[in-house]
């Protein structure tokens, strides 16, 4: 599975630089009514070193889809244009929402103040009106099976009409405590207010770090128990321009460890609950994605589906201890692969050979 995310942000908020930050894409601006999409591969060194180690003929990074949609405007866009650019992320997994921490009169902006909180709640609104939009198309869809008695329809009715109450109180879908029956409910709607957010404070410089700006995003990020990340937005941008052998000395210049693109994917990870586990040989090294929590059976799954359906079990050797003593044959050796069977949870580090029945 790869990870797909959606910039979204008020207009001139800086999602454009973000979004070169991260991907290295010399791309200007979106164009009104456009987006720009790009599938980046995720650094992980642990690919690296597993590559180094087994020279295989080709190796396979996880992948990172960034959309990003022109930036949302502080007034109602009554012409419907922002119904129509949440369309381009109703299906990411995440929304990066990308929201000015810095001050700068000479940097145009929707406001003449910076204010995270009312930018937030702006967005908010904007993504709540296209939600309302979707769940009265629902309601009005199921209506002729509500009238019929189907209690299936009944049910999805009375939980999409509970979900736009609580978007009528100004209360977006992710906030609203839902239950796993009202979320199966809504599934197919793909309400975009639900979807697990990011904040990206787009910062000038490190020294902005520890201004009110930050520190109000910080607190509404804490409140929805989610992520929050600092970008300096133009110098990280300018530094994904340069050649990979010059970007390191320039990062340290800026006092940071890691790309913007490395920061942002450990902190997706974390907020979507995602872990990394890799097959290895001389042909393929592979870097595959699924949920912390995942069991052998369906994390196999991730790499053919007959692979869950045919599932016998699991040999898993841990990165570390493949990294530690040097070899497949090492490991096992020193007693440390293991036989797993397809209730094993995958854990992020996890290198597998699955054995399975392909007749199923």
């Amino acid at each position: 599975m790869s990870l797909s995310c959606g910039l979204v942000g008020l207009s001139s908020a800086g999602k454009t630089v973000i979004f070169r930050a991260i991907t290295a894409a010399r791309v200007v601006s979106c164009s009104g009514s456009g987006m720009n999409r790009l599938v980046i591969n995720v650094l992980d060194k642990r690919l690296d070193r597993l590559a180094a180690m087994y020279r295989p003929r080709k190796v396979v990074p996880a992948t990172l889809e960034i959309v990003d949609i022109p930036g949302l405007r502080a007034r109602p866009q009554s012409n419907g244009n922002g119904f129509r650019l949440l369309g381009h992320v109703k299906n990411v997994d995440a929304l990066l929402h990308v929201v000015r921490c810095f001050e700068d009169s000479n940097v145009a902006f929707e406001y003449d103040t910076i204010d995270p909180m009312r930018d937030v709640e702006t967005v908010d609104l904007e993504l709540m009106a296209a939600d309302l939009a979707t769940l009265e198309n629902r309601i009005h869809s199921l209506a002729k099976k509500v009238r019929a008695g189907d209690k299936d329809a009944i049910c999805q009715t009375a939980d999409c009409e509970k979900v736009r109450a609580g978007i009528d109180r100004g209360i977006p879908a992710r906030k609203q405590d839902l239950t796993a029956r009202e979320l199966a409910s809504i599934r197919d709607c793909n309400l975009v207010s639900l979807k697990p957010v990011l904040y990206v404070g787009n910062i000038k410089t490190v020294r902005d770090a520890d201004t009110r700006h930050v520190a109000a995003l910080k607190r509404i990020a804490d409140d929805e128990h989610t992520e929050m990340l600092l970008v300096c937005g133009k110098d990280e941008a300018d530094i994904a321009d340069l050649p990979p052998d010059e970007q390191a000395d320039f990062m340290r210049e800026l006092g940071l460890s890691r790309s913007s693109m490395e920061r942002l994917t450990l902190a997706a990870y974390q907020l979507l609950g995602f872990v990394t586990f890799f097959t290895t040989g001389e042909d393929e090294v592979r870097a595959w994605t699924c949920h912390r929590g995942d069991k052998a059976a369906v994390a196999a799954g991730k790499i053919h589906s007959d692979m869950e359906k045919g599932f016998i079990r699991m040999e898993v050797i841990r990165y570390d201890d493949l990294v530690e003593l040097g070899s497949e044959a090492a490991v096992a050796k020193a007693g440390r692969q293991r036989v797993e069977s397809r209730d094993y949870e995958v854990q992020d580090g996890d290198t597998v050979c699955v054995l399975f029945n392909r007749r199923g």
